[in-house]
């Protein structure tokens, strides 16, 4: 038997493998997850500080580019993150006009729905 340890979208598992005498696959056995540090947040892009206007991931996936800077001002609808989801580009766009005040992702981040990409004031 061999013992690995594997981490999936950042569980971590403990997994054993038996190598089988016969042909098919081998059998295998996982534990429950082990204990998961939580991910570092990602540093803040603006030295002001976050704005009071979030804008989240509407689904998760990976962050595609950033359409937006830090400063820049933007109108309600304006793209200001776009993220690739199931190989669809989906727009996360200003809620409201404001100037961005951070940028809390980067191009290539992996992304649950509900994060906060970026904000505005």
């Amino acid at each position: 038997m061999k013992n690995y340890t594997i981490t999936v979208n950042g569980n971590v598992y403990d997994v054993t493998v038996e190598e089988g005498a016969g042909t098919g696959a081998a059998p295998v056995a996982a534990k429950a997850p082990a204990a998961v540090k939580a991910p570092a947040a990602p540093a803040k892009k603006a030295s002001a500080g976050a704005g009071s206007v979030k804008i989240e991931a509407g689904a998760a996936g990976k962050v595609l580019r950033i359409d937006a800077n830090v400063g820049q001002a933007v109108k309600k609808g304006d793209t200001v993150v776009t993220l690739e989801s199931m190989k669809m580009e989906i727009p996360m766009v200003a809620p409201s006009d404001g100037t961005v005040a951070s940028i809390d992702v980067a191009a290539g981040d992996a992304v649950e729905a509900g994060r906060v990409l970026a904000t505005l004031n």
